[in-house]
């Protein structure tokens, strides 16, 4: 199925990868009704969280949870997803890819650093990487783990940033950060990603109702 699936059409999202990125958005999303499938390199892992997250969740290989969904959320590593999407470029035509990833390492020290040099962001490097018939959307990476684990369905609810320039990318996206308890904000094109990128994305890892979401946008002077 693409990403032009007609309304009322029940719609299936691939996570790959089931770390703590990977495992709350899964959670967030059956949660909000939504079908997932999971994948990781060890098989095994994805298999006990489908198991965890009951009949909304199941779990497949890294090639067959792409191939069967409509939406895949790389909730990858940056340096991951780049060996993981150029040897399955065809799995990912037409599909909705959803992007978290920053551009962020650690030290042996343990302290954060940035992977990517100014001004080039993780969302650049993905976008770049996927077949033209994709459907590209920098979304689920503004909060860290434990932030989007615990933030999700307050009142107000709390903003998760996106990024794209596709219409079909932008409505899935609104739909997942809807599903998962969140509401949705954009911030731009995929130019803009860095702007919610960590390690120093003015607008990453911040807590925002709506209405602060908004302000900040428009002190800060991004695109909405």
């Amino acid at each position: 199925m693409s990403a032009a699936n007609q309304k009322g059409v029940r719609l299936t999202t691939a996570i790959i990868g089931v770390g703590n990125l990977g495992s709350t958005v899964a959670r967030h999303l059956v949660g909000g009704g939504e079908s997932v499938v999971l994948a990781a390199t060890n098989e095994r892992h994805a298999e006990a969280l489908a198991d965890e997250l009951g009949p909304n969740a199941s779990a497949a290989s890294v090639e067959e949870a792409i191939a069967g969904a409509d939406v895949v959320v790389l909730a990858t590593w940056l340096d991951q997803t780049r060996e993981l999407v150029p040897a399955r470029t065809r799995l990912l035509e037409d599909k909705v890819v959803v992007d978290p990833s920053n551009p962020i390492g650690f030290d042996e020290n343990g302290q954060m650093f940035r992977t990517l040099p100014q001004r080039e962001s993780a969302g650049s490097v993905v976008a770049g990487l996927l077949p033209e018939s994709a459907h590209y959307v920098k979304a689920f990476g503004t909060l860290g783990a434990d932030q989007l684990a615990t933030s999700a369905n307050r009142e107000p609810r709390v903003v998760l940033f996106y990024a794209t320039d596709d219409d079909a990318a932008e409505a899935t996206a609104q739909r997942l950060i809807r599903a998962a308890g969140f509401e949705p904000l954009k911030v731009g094109g995929v130019s803009d990603a860095g702007r919610i990128e960590g390690p120093d994305g003015e607008l990453q890892g911040r807590i925002f109702d709506l209405d602060e979401a908004r302000a900040t946008i428009a002190t800060e002077g991004v695109k909405t």
